[in-house]
């Protein structure tokens, strides 16, 4: 007998007729023998209708009573469904998040969950019931002592299931939605995307923070910081969805299920070298006609920075083994040569990375890093990320005090740092899946102080914001009075908070300004095997050539590579990438 977490989202209980198909569900897998536990959202849109009769009385509706009023539309669903399992002979009980012992901290709107009490539902299954769970939804001891209902905000129900199935060491966890599972892109822009049978939970963060909106990315984290094998499956039809796996399988920290920390590793990769091309021309094919010609010479290519253009120049950095430097500045030459430009290169140098799950989604992670090497005296002259690593090359002779002093900040012990390692080839794609995120704008910090703690200081106060940072790129170009520009992406909605609290910081830097860019795309490939397969980045670059489709910026992370282009660009990029590839279903 196994015990199973599974969760229908709000369409599969959409009526009275659907929460009647979910309970012959529900019966036909209890008849099977295992035990249940069920986690449901609220109907349909019933979320958004609340939200809309709040709208109607006050436009600041205090966030206590919207969690009131929002963690209502669950406690329909959780009755009504278990109505109609009792109806089918399936014994049921429904739970609210507060019965269920779901224990959050005191934020209400956006709470993460601490911990999951667990004997009430072990009884409950042990008296032979199908307990039913309203998701999105916690209590929190308020002043006093006193229970408060919490809302986990967005994605909520898939965070409150894979909590559960953690807390339970259920065997599996199954994500029921309208769609069949998880598809190599956005079906509704590239019509023959296909269903992927498994992904890792790294490859599925990636795509979750690009905008993949099947799984919220903190439902991915607990499922790999736990080990939690997460399916997502079909609510109407019968086939095997999405497994999602993950190498990791850590136990219960002092911090709670949400709140351990999100950094689980260092490493320091010592004898790198990077080779940066500066003011070549701003055109679409030189990326792809650098990187390719790398590829052919045999050289493999790490990180991948393109900063924002000047005017119709371009510079574009990337970083090798030191071993490798001879031979990639043999095939970077070839290049400059026909094209024009400057080429320069610098040996001696590590790359430091911390990782773990949704570093990214949490502003105050990345400004940590880089505070903590400008307290320790050193300066970044590189920097990539992605949403499960952040990296830093600096000079190799502060490496070992770097990972030092990280480390302790971080409170990792010996076996979570990592000197030199070695990957061995997972035999992965080396791109898995596509994604187009939209809901993005640019901005540049022009002529800032190329010194220590500059990027700590951008970072710092945006994290102050909660302003989450997507893409974060330092040109190699110095600007007068030694400065250089740091260019980011981020949310569309955090662009005035952004803005504000940005030019009240450069007004200390003499020469300093913001300067916004052109509406954006992010089209990102992801894939784990990326770093076992050279070419990769060529042949991205290539497509998107070929396509006439330029290049605003470039980041590149273990595997993903993002580019940055016009919006106008998107859909046609997302295509492109997804046939190159050929990562769809084949309909000859």
């Amino acid at each position: 007998m196994a015990l199973l977490v599974q969760k229908y989202g709000g369409t599969s209980l959409g009526s009275i007729k659907r929460i009647k198909a979910v309970a012959e569900k529900i019966k036909s897998s209890k008849e099977k023998g295992d035990d249940l536990v069920v986690v449901v959202s609220a109907m349909g849109h019933q979320t958004d209708e609340l939200t809309k009769l709040a709208a109607e009385i006050t436009l600041d509706p205090p966030r206590r009573e919207m969690d009131m009023l929002l963690s209502t539309g669950e406690q329909v669903s959780i009755s009504l469904l278990t109505m109609a399992l009792n109806e089918l002979g399936t014994p049921a009980v429904s739970l609210t998040g507060t019965q269920a012992g779901i224990i959050t901290e005191s934020v209400h709107g956006r709470a993460r969950i601490l911990e999951i009490r667990t004997k009430r539902i072990k009884n409950l299954l042990g008296q032979g019931k199908t307990i039913v769970i309203a998701g999105f939804q916690g209590t929190s001891l308020g002043i006093g002592g006193i229970d408060e209902i919490t809302t986990l905000g967005r994605g909520g129900s898939d965070t409150s299931a894979v909590a559960l199935a953690a807390s339970l060491e259920a065997s599996r966890c199954e994500i029921y939605t309208d769609v069949p599972g998880v598809l190599t892109t956005d079906p509704r822009i590239v019509k023959n995307a296909k269903l992927m049978k498994s992904i890792s939970c790294d490859e599925m963060l990636e795509l979750a923070s690009l905008g993949a909106a099947v799984l919220h990315p903190r439902a991915v984290e607990i499922a790999r910081n736990f080990g939690v094998t997460l399916v997502v499956k079909s609510s109407w039809e019968d086939l095997n969805g999405t497994t999602l796996t993950s190498k990791k399988n850590h136990i219960f920290s002092e911090g709670g299920i949400e709140h351990r920390s999100p950094v689980d590793g260092l490493e320091l990769v010592e004898n790198q070298a990077v080779i940066a091309l500066s003011n070549i021309p701003d055109r679409p094919g030189i990326a792809a006609e650098l990187f390719e010609s790398l590829s052919k010479g045999g050289v493999n290519v790490d990180l991948i920075i393109q900063a924002t253009h000047q005017i119709n120049s371009n510079d574009i950095t990337f970083t090798i083994s030191e071993k490798e430097l001879d031979n990639a500045l043999t095939q970077s030459e070839k290049l400059i040569n026909s094209i024009g430009g400057e080429i320069s290169s610098q040996s001696g140098l590590t790359k430091l990375s911390i990782y773990g799950s949704g570093i990214m989604g949490r502003p105050g992670i990345a400004s940590s890093l880089f505070q903590t090497l400008y307290d320790s005296g050193i300066n970044i002259r590189l920097i990539a990320t992605s949403e499960v690593k952040v990296s830093c090359v600096i000079d190799e002779q502060l490496g070992k005090k770097a990972l030092r002093n990280v480390g302790e900040v971080f409170k990792l012990s010996d076996k979570q740092i990592t000197l030199n390692p070695t990957n061995e080839n997972n035999n992965e794609p080396a791109v898995r899946g596509i994604a187009l995120d939209k809901d993005q704008i640019q901005i540049s910090v022009k002529n800032v102080p190329d010194k220590p703690g500059t990027a700590s200081k951008i970072c710092s106060i945006l994290a102050e914001k909660n302003i989450s940072l997507d893409t974060i790129v330092q040109s190699e170009r110095k600007q007068q009075e030694n400065t250089k520009d740091i260019s980011f992406t981020l949310k569309k909605n955090d662009r005035s908070d952004a803005k504000y609290a940005l030019e009240e910081l450069i007004s200390n830097w003499k020469g300093a300004k913001l300067e916004e860019g052109e509406s954006i795309a992010r089209v990102s490939a992801v894939g784990s095997g990326m770093p076992f397969t050279k070419g990769t980045a060529g042949k991205i670059f290539r497509a998107l050539a070929n396509q006439k489709i330029n290049i605003e910026m470039i980041a590149t992370s273990e595997i993903r590579t993002t580019c940055i282009i016009s919006e106008k660009h998107g859909e046609k990029a997302l295509n492109t990438l997804h046939t190159c590839f050929e990562l769809g279903v084949n309909k000859s």
